[in-house]
C-alpha cells in the first residue's frame, strides 16, 4: 500500500548545459530529465534503480554506483577528471548540497541544477488510514529520512502512535533507521546495503496468508 510523504512535481528545464557527465543522486531527478540534444552524454547515477529509470529515459551511456551519495563520489573520483569539464548534478530543491560539496573538495566544477521540487504531504491516503486503524499493516518500508521524518509526524497527527507499536519499520540505511528511532515501532530494521532489494529482502518470504 503506497503512502508517499513527499510529493514530486518536476520543475521546467532547459537544456542541459556542457559538462563531462551528468550526475543523477535519485530516480526522481532521473525522471525529471530527457537526454534531448544530447544522448551520449555519460551519466553517473547513485544506485541501479536511478540508473534503470536514466536508461528508460533515453540516456544511453549510464553507470551505476553503489546506491548512496559516498559510493557516487568515489565512482566520479576513479572514473573522472576534474580538468576534463564540470559536472551537472541534477537534484530536488533543497537536496545533495553535501554531495556537491564532497565534489568540489576533490577539485571539480559542480553545476548544480534543481530539477525537481519535494513538498511534504500534509496526510496520509485514506486507503492506508484505514488499513493502519483496522490494525492490518505489518511493515512500513521507508527509502530517506526525511520522508520517514514526515510519515511519523502525519502518523502522530492522525492519532495513530500506538498502532505503530505493533509494526516493524524497515530502513533503506542505518541513516534512515536513525530517523525512524524517536517513533514507537515495534522493532527497526536496516538493510546492509542501500539498495531497494536488500530492503525487500528483509521483509522475509511471505506465504499468501500471510
Amino acid at each position: 500500500m503506497l503512502a508517499p510523504a513527499l510529493l514530486l512535481a518536476p520543475r521546467p528545464t532547459t537544456a542541459l548545459p556542457p559538462a563531462q557527465a551528468l550526475l543523477l543522486p535519485s530516480r526522481a531527478a532521473a525522471r525529471a530529465l530527457t537526454p534531448r540534444d544530447n544522448p551520449d552524454l555519460p551519466v553517473l547515477a547513485v544506485g541501479e534503480g536511478t540508473a534503470a529509470e536514466a536508461r528508460a529515459q533515453g540516456f544511453a551511456q549510464v553507470t551505476a554506483a553503489d546506491g548512496d551519495a559516498a559510493s557516487l563520489t568515489a565512482l566520479v573520483a576513479a572514473t573522472l577528471r576534474p580538468a576534463a569539464g564540470p559536472l551537472l548534478l541534477a537534484v530536488g530543491e533543497g537536496y545533495s548540497t553535501a554531495l556537491a560539496a564532497a565534489l568540489r573538495a576533490l577539485g571539480f566544477k559542480v553545476l548544480r541544477r534543481v530539477v525537481y521540487a519535494a513538498t511534504p504531504a500534509t496526510a496520509l491516503p485514506q486507503a492506508a488510514l484505514a488499513a493502519l486503524t483496522a490494525g492490518r499493516v505489518g511493515s512500513a518500508l521507508f527509502f530517506s529520512p526525511r520522508s520517514a521524518t514526515i510519515t511519523a509526524a502525519l502518523l502522530r497527527d492522525a492519532g495513530l502512535a500506538e498502532i505503530c507499536m505493533t509494526i516493524e519499520a524497515l530502513a533503506l540505511s542505518p541513516r534512515i533507521a536513525a530517523a525512524l528511532a524517536p517513533f514507537p515501532w515495534r522493532c527497526i530494521r536496516a538493510t546492509s546495503q542501500p539498495n531497494p532489494e536488500a530492503l525487500l529482502a528483509l521483509l522475509g518470504h511471505r506465504t499468501p496468508s500471510d
